[in-house]
C-alpha cells in the first residue's frame, strides 16, 4: 500500500515540473516568445529585389519584390512587424515571408517595395527598430 501511494504521488508531482522546450532560438528569444504583441528588435535592415524577383519564398509564396514582405531568420511567417527607419523617421508594415538575411550583423531583408517606403534604396541599408504588431 505504501508503494502503491509513493508511486502515485511521484506520477502526480513529476507531471508538475515538466516544461515544453521551445524549437528555436533568436538572440536569447524563443521563437514562441517572439511573437508576443508589441515585442521590439533594433538592428540593421537590408533589402533584396530583382534577383529574386518571381521565385520562390521560404515559405512557398512567390517573391514580389514591389510587395510589402521580409526575410527574417527566425519569426514565423506570417508574422506582421512595423519597421521604424530610426535615419528618417519613415516606417512601414511588412509581412515574413521568407527567410535571411544571411549577411553577418542584419536583423531582416526587405522587399524593394517596403525599403522604398522607408526611403532606404539608395543607401542600402538602414538601422531600424521593428516591432511585432500581429502575435
Amino acid at each position: 500500500m505504501l508503494k502503491t501511494c509513493v508511486l502515485a504521488g511521484v506520477l502526480v508531482f513529476s507531471g508538475c515540473g515538466l516544461v515544453s522546450r521551445p524549437a528555436y532560438r533568436y538572440t536569447g528569444i524563443t521563437a514562441r516568445q517572439s511573437v508576443i504583441q508589441g515585442l521590439r528588435l533594433r538592428g540593421y535592415a537590408s533589402w533584396y529585389g530583382e534577383a529574386f524577383h518571381g521565385r520562390k519564398t521560404a515559405s512557398g509564396e512567390i517573391y514580389d519584390m514591389n510587395g510589402l514582405t521580409c526575410a527574417h531568420r527566425t519569426l514565423p511567417f506570417g508574422t506582421v512587424l512595423r519597421v521604424l527607419n530610426t535615419g528618417n523617421g519613415k516606417s512601414v508594415t511588412v509581412r515574413v515571408n521568407d527567410r535571411g538575411p544571411y549577411v553577418s550583423g542584419r536583423i531582416v531583408d526587405l522587399s524593394r517595395g517596403a525599403a522604398a517606403e522607408l526611403g532606404m534604396l539608395e543607401s542600402g541599408t538602414a538601422l531600424v527598430e521593428m516591432k511585432v504588431v500581429n502575435p
